[in-house]
């Protein structure tokens, strides 16, 4: 498992663009989490799936909500990671309106969750192989804060935790 200190793994993720704009086309683009993580600091955070009940009414609304002040504390970007396509990726960001606070980064695959040793498996309860629940504070590529939350629970990957730790 990616622990506090480690670089975040190679992998692309993919997001849903709305409109076009500096170098994205409309519709699903790669995102190269090495390039896209370089020299920021990032909030990130994921979750077993869109659409899911604690997902939609608490996890993304918490960021969404703190995105001000976690840019006061120093964050340049908010990413939210799902093993999702970039098309629900896409659908849930008009949902949940992240749009200019929240990039909503599809792991299709569940090749980052992989590489960061930090899947779930649901595949008894029909959701197959996703992302566990967690935050973490990236800076410059390297994990400076790790919060894993244990099955089922929602208590420490929330914006609130994460804006403490990005305050330092």
């Amino acid at each position: 498992m990616i622990q506090v200190g480690d670089t975040l793994p190679s992998a692309t993720l993919m997001e849903y663009s709305e409109v076009e704009g500096e170098g994205c086309s409309i519709g699903p683009n790669p995102v190269d989490v090495a390039k896209a993580s370089a020299g920021k600091t990032i909030a990130l955070f994921a979750l077993p799936g869109a659409f899911t009940p604690t997902c939609s009414a608490k996890h993304v609304p918490g960021y969404v909500e703190s995105q001000a002040a976690l840019q006061a504390a120093g964050v340049d970007e908010i990413w939210c990671v799902s093993v999702n396509d970039a098309f629900v990726m896409g659908a849930w960001a008009r949902d949940q309106k992240t749009a200019g606070k929240v990039r909503m980064l599809a792991d299709g695959s569940a090749d980052f969750a992989k590489a960061t040793g930090l899947t779930l498996d649901l595949t008894a309860r029909g959701m197959g192989l996703r992302s566990n629940r967690y935050s973490m504070l990236v800076k410059d590529g390297k994990v400076a804060a790790l919060n894993v939350e244990a099955p089922g629970k929602f208590e420490v990957s929330d914006a609130a935790t994460l804006l403490k730790q990005a305050q330092g």
